[in-house]
């Protein structure tokens, strides 16, 4: 376990939050260029799996309306209590089916560690009973920007949202990581639907090659036990761990999102055939 996950359990709920909206663009340096992610007027974003809040709350200075989903019932209850008045916290885990799920956390944690999942691996130990929502099931309307970090369940979440995808087409960044499950079946799914995807391993954009991420995060793996305390650090000089990935419908590119902005695809011209 690490340092930060030993000590979050003695400091106030708050003050982590706070924390971990102040160094989170360090450690995940896409959140600092969100307007390459999430186009300008943006109608709704919602962060799946918001954790203490760090994309919530910036999102919810660039969109008219944030919809957060998160199964951890205290992380909900904080997430309600000091979010803006835009944002919409549901306290849910989201899949592919509306319904009751387990949610599995590591021994000793209390979703912290921010690596809860529906999708059980070696790590887990525990589960809570948590609600199950749909993102299609939610009533959502022009949405433009999708975040989801769920530690394996992926293919769920976004089964769930397949009305969302071909109606509003939103920009999706997406946490994928081939040591908790391979990342092709994402990548397939989503080129079926029309997204292609883009990767930040330095200061420019690059087209996905999901080969190459594969083999990047082999070579930096140890990166992960660091944690993020020690990542975050300014004199920390180690490889940075690229695991997460911006899907744009195909056509556009990051950072050019005005030109597209409310440019809206119905029915199946938009799409090609998905694998099931």
């Amino acid at each position: 376990m690490t340092l930060a996950a030993r000590l979050a359990p003695h400091l106030p709920t708050r003050l982590i939050a706070a924390a971990a909206g102040l160094v989170y663009p360090r450690f995940e340096p896409e959140l600092a260029r969100l307007g390459d992610l999430c186009p300008p007027g943006c109608g709704t974003a919602v962060d799946v799996g918001g954790w203490y809040g760090p994309w919530t709350r910036r999102l919810a200075g660039h969109a008219h309306q944030v919809v957060t989903v998160e199964p951890v019932p205290h992380l909900a209850r904080l997430l309600t209590s000091t979010t803006p008045a835009n944002v919409r916290v549901v306290q849910a885990a989201a899949s592919d089916h509306p319904g009751t799920a387990r949610l599995w956390l590591p021994p000793g944690d209390e979703g912290e560690r921010g690596v809860s999942s529906l999708v059980r691996r070696d790590i887990h130990a525990r589960a809570l009973d948590v609600p199950c929502v749909t993102l299609d099931g939610l009533g959502l309307r022009d949405v433009d920007f999708i975040k989801i970090d769920v530690d394996g369940s992926e293919p769920a979440v976004l089964r769930g949202a397949r009305g969302i995808l071909v109606r509003d087409r939103p920009a999706l960044f997406i946490e994928l990581e081939s040591r908790i499950q391979p990342i092709a079946p994402v990548v397939d799914l989503l080129a079926g639907l029309g997204y292609t995807g883009w990767v930040l391993p330095g200061r420019t954009w690059l087209p996905l090659d999901p080969a190459a991420l594969e083999a990047h995060q082999a070579r930096t793996s140890h990166v992960v036990s660091q944690g993020l305390l020690r990542r975050v650090l300014p004199f920390f000089r180690g490889p940075r761990y690229v695991n997460s990935v911006l899907f744009l419908p195909d056509g556009r590119s990051p950072g050019a999102q005005a030109v597209h902005h409310r440019v809206r695809h119905h029915g199946t011209h938009a799409l090609r055939k998905a694998p099931r």
